[in-house]
């Protein structure tokens, strides 16, 4: 997919995680909306190996959400590849859906793992990335955190574990937004400088922008194919909101729905920039 479609389809992903949330009437659009470019380079721009067709095909890559409650985006991202119609994402959190508040990988195709309880993801896609390893299986393990979650010592641990065992084919996204649910994380509890803490760790490590396609793009592919003995993280300098002007850089909507008429304005901002 050329680099302008792909815009338009981190975009569309956009419109998606706001209209479900607003229809759901609860749900975290913040961290959701600052993620669009980068799920939207995994499914679409030729990093993940995946196949809406056959989702459990053997020598794919896996996307572990630890950061579950962004699973709009997630869900947007499977719905635009083809995983499941589009038509369900009006069902986000819906009594007896598929698309639960948290992503549940019993319910929904491409979902690999049931997240949600932050600082777990990384030690999930670390595993994964280990057996695949053991059992001389192709894959890589992308695993997408909040910089808010990195606050859990769970991550760290898994951080040592995977550098231990030099997994290589282990990719860890911090979607740096710089804000969490109580305000900024430089405030309630600084992680930083995250780059040299996962160095530290023995990670490779990347830095680049998450909120534009191109540098999303090479970054990721370039983590990919990195393969140079030991895991790599890629710090991801994004927006929390980004895309609706009246969400960005603002914590009070990290898990707040909009309402009617803030979804109106917030779709014809988006559709806007479609159109443009």
């Amino acid at each position: 997919m050329e680099l302008t479609e792909l815009k338009k389809k981190a975009n569309d992903i956009r419109i998606d995680i706001v209209d479900m949330i607003a229809q759901a009437g609860s749900g975290h659009p913040g961290g959701s909306l600052s993620a669009a470019e980068i799920v939207t380079a995994l499914y679409f721009g030729g990093v993940l190996d995946h196949d809406p067709a056959n989702p459990s095909k053997k020598g794919r890559d896996r996307f572990i959400l630890s950061k579950g409650h962004a699973a709009p985006a997630l869900y947007a991202a499977l719905a635009e590849a083809g995983y499941f119609p589009k038509e369900e994402l009006a069902t986000l959190r819906k009594l007896h859906s598929r698309l639960q508040g948290h992503p549940d990988c019993r319910k929904l195709p491409g979902v690999e793992a049931s997240t949600g309880s932050l600082g777990q993801g990384l030690s999930i896609a670390a595993g994964i990335a280990c057996g695949l390893r053991i059992n001389q299986e192709q894959g890589t393990v992308f695993a997408l955190m909040g910089d808010g979650e990195t606050q859990e010592g769970q991550i760290w641990e898994a951080a040592m574990f995977a550098a231990h065992m030099k997994l290589d084919n282990l990719v860890g996204i911090v979607d740096h937004n710089r804000l969490q649910i109580d305000g900024k994380i430089a405030e309630v509890c600084s992680p930083e400088d995250l780059g040299d803490k996962f160095r530290a760790f023995g990670w490779q490590v990347f830095v680049c922008d998450g909120n534009d396609m191109e540098s999303v793009l090479d970054t990721l592919a370039s983590a990919k194919a990195s393969r140079s003995g030991v895991p790599v993280a890629v710090i991801a300098e994004t927006t929390k909101g980004k895309g609706v002007s009246f969400m960005e850089d603002q914590a009070g909507w990290h898990g707040k729905a909009p309402n009617a008429s803030q979804r109106e304005e917030a779709l014809a901002e988006l559709c806007g920039k479609e159109a443009n």
